[in-house]
This record gives structure tokens, C-alpha cells and sequence, in this order.
């Protein structure tokens, strides 16, 4: 069986305001931002198009007195989805103290796609969904957690990844991936957030403002639904054995353990975090030139959109 993850120390937060991006019920998100509520934060959630329905369950699951859960919907392919959210947000918020980047896709777990699938805008999906729009919504904010982290003295960015952004390289990003793998795309998308966290930090660390990114571990959760969309039968085998697959994997709640860790713990040095401890990355992830250059781009593109 997984271990499970040390458990995240409660802390009281109330008057902070946190947002956690993909909160959809069963998931990552939700768990998250149940916790970061139950402890008294105010919490602005997301999902694709049912953002309604994931309030009204999470202020159920959230004790009465205790924060409160506020939602807009994003989807993090559209850039102007991704504005409409970042301008609900500064329009609803007079603070922001952390921004959770939890949302994201994992295509393709058959590995049965040989050309990539692109967004309408003509981009691999998992680095126009994972990493484009996650950048894109933390520059759309970027002046509000500054804002923030000089009135209160801290802000962060916490990025959730995966231990496969160690199945891509430095050279996978920003270009194209020959041969596709769809495997390989998701982890130079979460190579990218890696990256993002890290350049974030050293551009912002002296006004108080930190970049962290995280693996969750494995988690039992409905990401795989989509991955295997594209066959029935495996569907319904995971179905009939669903019960050995959440004994195996960590419930989301135990899998949200380190984001919250990462959202809450005091004094807690910036970086790559796994288990609830600080953990090192592949070496693709530590080229602070890589990491630099990166964000350049990534300013370049956002501007031309």
C-alpha cells in the first residue's frame, strides 16, 4: 500500500484569501481548499464549467464560522478564460495570499496518440493547459500578490506537478516533441511549472513574495477518467476494480496534504517539496538559465495575446 504523506500542521488563516484552481468534487483541488476553509481561510475555487455546483459542496463539507468558498469558472486553454477569471478575482479580492496552481490534464494515458492534440489556438494541450494557462493566470495576479506580500509581509505561489516532469527535458519545451509521447508532454508541461516557481522566486523573493511546486504522490482521484476516455473497456475495468485501486493509491484528502503544507507552513524555505519535505527535483528542473529563459518566453507569448 502507498505510503501516506505527513499530515499538514493546522494553522488559523483567517483574513487571508487563497486561491485554488480545478476544485471539481473528488478531486486534488477540492480537498485543498476544504482544508484551507476549515481553518479559516477565504478560499476562491475554479473548475471548466461547474464552478456553482463545487461551491455548494464545499461550503457544505466546510464547519460552520469557519472560512468561506467563493468560485468562477476557468478554463485554462482559453486565454480569455483565463482573464475573465484573473479580473473576477481582483474585482472580488482585496488581498491574495497564495495561489494554489492545481488545475491541469493528463491525456492519453494509452500512449495511443502518435501527432499531438491541439487547443483551438493551435497549441499541444498539455502545455496550453498545464503550463501556459497556469502562467498566464499567475502574471494576470502577479501584481496582487505583491500587493499583498508587501502589506502582510508574505504571499506564494504554490504549483502542484508530478514526478513525471522527469520524463521531459529542458529541450521539450517551447518545442515540438519528436516522437510525440503524450506522456512526455505532460511532464515538460510540469517541468515548465517547476520552472515557474523557481523564477518567480528569484525575481520576487526580496519583496516577500515565494514560489513553491510540489508532487502529490498518487493519488486516487477522477484525472484518469479523462486520460482513458478513449476505451470503453478499460473503463470498465477500472470501474469493477475501483475498490483495490483506492486501497492502493492516497485518498485526496491524504494527497492534499503537501499543498497544504506548502500553502500554510510558517517560515517555509522556497522549492521542490514531496511528502510534506523539502525533495530534489530531476537536474533538467535546477537550470536556473532554463528556468530564466523560460519566463522571457512565457512573458513574450502571454503579451502577444
Amino acid at each position: 500500500m502507498t505510503k501516506t504523506p505527513a499530515s499538514a500542521q493546522p494553522r488559523d488563516l483567517t483574513g487571508q484569501t487563497i486561491v485554488v484552481t480545478g476544485a471539481s468534487p473528488g478531486s486534488l483541488g477540492f480537498e485543498t481548499a476544504r482544508i484551507l476553509a476549515t481553518w479559516g481561510a477565504k478560499v476562491a475555487v475554479s473548475t471548466r464549467s461547474t464552478s456553482r455546483d463545487a461551491v455548494a459542496a464545499l461550503t457544505a463539507a466546510v464547519p460552520t464560522g469557519a472560512g468561506s468558498i467563493i468560485g468562477h469558472n476557468l478554463d485554462l486553454a482559453d486565454a480569455t478564460s483565463v482573464a475573465t477569471f484573473g479580473e473576477w478575482l481582483l474585482a472580488t479580492t482585496d488581498r491574495l495570499d497564495v495561489l494554489v496552481n492545481n488545475a491541469g490534464v493528463h491525456l492519453d494515458l494509452r500512449s495511443k496518440w502518435t501527432t499531438p492534440t491541439l487547443t483551438p489556438d493551435g497549441v499541444e494541450v498539455h502545455w496550453r493547459t498545464n503550463y501556459l494557462g497556469t502562467a498566464q493566470l499567475t502574471h494576470h495576479v502577479l501584481p496582487r500578490l505583491r500587493e499583498t506580500a508587501a502589506t502582510s509581509g508574505e504571499a506564494r505561489v504554490v504549483n502542484v506537478v508530478s514526478k513525471l516532469h522527469s520524463r521531459a527535458t529542458n529541450e521539450n519545451l517551447f518545442a515540438p516533441i519528436t516522437p510525440y509521447n503524450s506522456w512526455t508532454a505532460y511532464g515538460a508541461s510540469k517541468l515548465a511549472m517547476i520552472h515557474l516557481a523557481t523564477e518567480l522566486d528569484r525575481r520576487h523573493s526580496n519583496e516577500g513574495l515565494h514560489g513553491y511546486s510540489l508532487h502529490p504522490g498518487s493519488v486516487y482521484t477522477k484525472i484518469a477518467d479523462k486520460g482513458l476516455a478513449s476505451s470503453p473497456v478499460i473503463a470498465r475495468v477500472r470501474k469493477a476494480f475501483a475498490p483495490v485501486e483506492s486501497r492502493m493509491l492516497l485518498s485526496p484528502t491524504a494527497g492534499a496534504q503537501t499543498s497544504v503544507h506548502c500553502t500554510t507552513a510558517p517560515n517555509l524555505s522556497p522549492g521542490y517539496y514531496r511528502d510534506c519535505q523539502p525533495a530534489e527535483p530531476s537536474p533538467a528542473a535546477t537550470d536556473a538559465e532554463a528556468a530564466a529563459w523560460l519566463w522571457t518566453e512565457t512573458e513574450a507569448w502571454i503579451a502577444a495575446r
